[in-house]
């Protein structure tokens, strides 16, 4: 996250690290939420390169990789669902699931998120947040340790679309969020992570974004670019039977 401060334990409890063992470090790779006790909601295309996926850690109730408190919790991947129609090239359907291997146990770290059915007007949602271990800076040399949170607002794709912004290549599937002049936005590794909305009326939180892409982070008219979790709430209730 470009321009985020880091977040308290516990401010974001279906947020999760997916890791690759393989990897230096922490091996955080991408983010993802927390749909069910079983599943996981990220991005198709964390897993273009992946081998091996049963290996890789999904890791919940942490706020800082290198220092996991109790609260935190480990599963394997058992299965890895990516969409049907997913492609690379134009990022079309940028959607995946993850089985874990054992059930997760809610706590005040560990909580669900709630995804959006047709009825619910995403576009109307005013306090939006993102959060993410991502690079801090479109320059960084890696992930962040402790985990950083911002707001944004939802932006209008029509605008976004347009010539001197993103020129057409956006789907209908597709939310944006950030700022018109930058500054504040996702970056690499924060991929599969939430963009969350607060309810208008209530005091709890809508995924309505799944972190895709972006030009670069933060630039002006470059704003970070959202799978509607909205658009495929049939094909994640098909899925996860």
């Amino acid at each position: 996250i470009v321009g985020g401060v880091g977040a308290q334990p516990g401010a974001w409890p279906w947020i999760v690290s997916i890791q690759d063992p393989r990897k230096i470090g922490t091996g955080h790779m991408c983010g993802g939420s927390l749909i069910s006790p079983q599943w996981v909601l990220t991005a198709a295309h964390c897993f273009t390169r992946a081998r091996n996926v049963t290996m890789w850690r999904v890791l919940m109730g942490a706020t800082q990789l290198t220092h996991l408190g109790p609260e935190a919790q480990v599963r394997h991947v058992k299965r890895l669902l990516t969409h049907q129609h997913y492609t690379a090239a134009s990022q079309q359907n940028d959607i995946a699931l993850l089985e874990l291997d054992q059930p997760v146990e809610c706590s005040d770290y560990v909580q669900l998120a709630c995804v959006p059915n047709a009825s619910l007007t995403v576009s109307e949602l005013k306090s939006c947040y993102i959060a993410g271990w991502g690079f801090a800076s479109a320059k960084a040399q890696g992930p962040s340790d402790v985990l950083q949170e911002a707001k944004v607002h939802l932006l209008d794709i029509q605008v976004v679309n347009s010539s001197r912004w993103y020129a057409g290549t956006l789907h209908t599937h597709n939310l944006c969020a950030g700022y018109p002049r930058g500054g504040i936005d996702t970056c690499q590794g924060d991929s599969g992570g939430p963009l969350v909305c607060k309810d208008n009326s209530g005091s709890y939180f809508w995924l309505v974004g799944v972190t895709s892409w972006g030009k670069g982070c933060a630039r002006v008219k470059r704003p970070g670019i959202y799978t509607s979790t909205q658009h495929f709430y049939d094909w994640i209730l098909v899925e996860t039977g």
